[in-house]
């Protein structure tokens, strides 16, 4: 396809999670802005409907890595003991309201996918109507650091439980799919795996990877920079350096798909 075909059809974007990593996603659409390249559905999981949401809410880049900056992944008077999870998520409620003042999915300027895992029913719900924040922190509800979400009289954790890229949404939905996958895996050294820690985040990834690997066969262009292989899930310190690398790798992919 060619460049004016991304710059006149109905384009979707799907945005994996990742956590820190997911930072990369606002990198690729700094890169697609560059290109005139202009989203118009978006299906998130995740880190990757948190970035999603603020797209679509017409946030600029600098308003979305502020957000992720300013927001505290851990605040002492935010520790539970009342419910499953070191963290009481809907606390965080107050803060995603400063950002998202009509807490609807109806007032963002561009359609929005978002998925959470239901856990009592064992199964994934796409959200895309109705009260937005709780949806938003139900995606980004990493079991066991954070609380379950209530949603209508169920339990919703993280998204990329069951499905960390959301691209059925999509599907017949728009003319182009693009996809960002922060969730990548490459061949490591021994030595790369040397604590509990590593070896459970290297069994996750691993997970994760087998679950949406097929699925990237339904995007017509999918960006994946491996360099955030090494980024802890939670590593507020590497905001910065995952926005770079995002937008680096999507200019290059950008440059290389349309030099002709």
């Amino acid at each position: 396809m060619r460049l004016e075909d991304f710059q006149s059809k109905k384009i979707g974007l799907v945005l994996s999670g990742g956590g820190v990593k997911g930072i990369a996603h606002i990198g690729l659409i700094k890169a697609l802005n560059e290109f005139n390249i202009d989203v118009g559905v978006i299906s998130g999981s995740s880190a990757g409907a948190l970035v999603g949401a603020l797209y679509a809410n017409g946030s600029s880049i600098d308003q979305m890595l502020a957000f992720f900056k300013e927001t505290p992944l851990v605040k002492y008077n935010f520790l539970t003991f009342a419910k499953p999870g070191l963290i009481d998520t809907v606390k965080y409620y107050s803060l995603f309201l400063k950002r998202f003042n009509n807490d609807s999915f109806q007032a963002l300027n561009k359609k929005l996918f978002v998925t959470a895992t239901n856990l009592q029913e064992g199964t994934q719900r796409q959200f895309h109507d109705g009260e937005l924040i709780r949806a938003l922190l139900a995606s980004a509800a990493l079991p066991p650091v954070f609380s379950p979400i209530e949603i209508q009289g169920e339990l919703y954790a993280d998204g990329g439980i069951m499905n960390n890229f959301p691209v059925e949404p999509l599907i017949g939905e728009c003319d182009i799919i693009v996809g960002s996958n922060v969730a990548t895996i490459k061949q490591i050294p021994k030595k790369a795996i040397n604590s509990s820690l590593k070896l459970a985040n290297r069994v996750t990834s691993l997970m994760i990877h087998a679950t949406y690997k097929a699925k990237l066969e339904y995007c017509n262009l999918i960006f994946e920079p491996e360099q955030l292989e090494s980024f802890g899930v939670l590593d507020k310190k590497g905001i910065e350096r995952a926005f770079n690398i995002g937008y680096d790798h999507a200019m290059n992919v950008l440059n290389e798909r349309f030099s002709n």
